[in-house]
C-alpha cells in the first residue's frame, strides 16, 4: 500500500488542526503555513473531511476550522476513508464484489495479500489523532533537547516512542 499525496496531507492536517485548536478556530492560512500544503488542496482536503463529518469549518470573522469529535475518537483509518485512500496492499484484495479479482482462488499469494491489508486496516483503526500528536510532541521535545532524528533509522525512532510510551524514558514535557 502506498498512500497518495491526498491520504498524507490530510493525516497532516487534521494533526495539526487537533495540535492548534483551542477557544477559536485553526485558521487555513496557518495550517498551510505549518504544513506547506497549498491553500487550494488544503481546502479541498477539508470539503471531503467536512463531508465525512470529522471537522467543521466556521465562516466570516474569526473562523476557520476545528475537529468535529474529539481527537481520541478520530483514527487514521477515519481520515484516510474520509479522502477515499485505498487501503488495501494490491487492488485484488479490495475488488468490489461486482469486480472479484479473477485468480483469488488460485493465487498463491492471495491469503498473504489479505493478511497484510487486515493487519494494516486493524493498525489505521487503532492509531487515533490523540496519539499522533502525542508522537508530534515527544518528536517536538527529543528535537529541542538531542541532536536531530534524521541521523537515525526509523527502526531507532519506533523503539526509542516505544520506551518512551512504556515509561523506560521520562519526559517531563518541559520545552514542547
Amino acid at each position: 500500500m502506498r498512500l497518495s499525496t491526498l491520504g498524507r496531507y490530510a493525516l497532516r492536517a487534521m494533526v495539526d488542526l487537533a495540535l492548534h485548536q483551542g477557544e477559536t478556530p485553526v485558521l487555513r492560512k496557518d495550517i498551510v503555513e505549518r504544513q506547506g500544503i497549498s491553500s487550494d488542496y488544503l481546502a479541498h482536503l477539508f470539503g471531503k473531511l467536512k463531508q465525512a463529518r470529522l471537522v467543521e469549518s466556521v465562516m466570516g470573522p474569526g473562523g476557520g476550522y476545528t475537529l468535529a469529535r474529539d481527537p481520541r475518537d478520530i483514527t487514521a483509518a477515519d481520515v484516510l476513508r474520509a479522502v477515499d485512500e485505498q487501503l488495501d496492499p494490491v487492488f485484488c484484495v479490495g475488488a468490489a464484489p461486482e469486480t472479484p479479482c479473477s485468480r483469488a482462488d488460485a493465487c498463491v499469494t492471495h491469503l498473504l495479500w489479505g493478511r497484510l491489508g487486515k493487519a494494516i486496516i486493524d493498525l489505521l483503526d487503532t492509531v487515533t489523532l490523540a496519539e499522533l500528536c502525542e508522537q508530534a510532541q515527544w518528536l517536538r521535545a527529543e528535537h529541542a533537547v538531542e541532536a536531530p532524528l534524521n541521523c537515525e533509522t526509523l527502526d531507532d525512532q519506533l523503539q526509542r516512542w516505544d520506551e518512551y510510551r512504556t515509561g523506560c524514558i521520562l519526559y517531563d514535557g518541559s520545552g514542547i
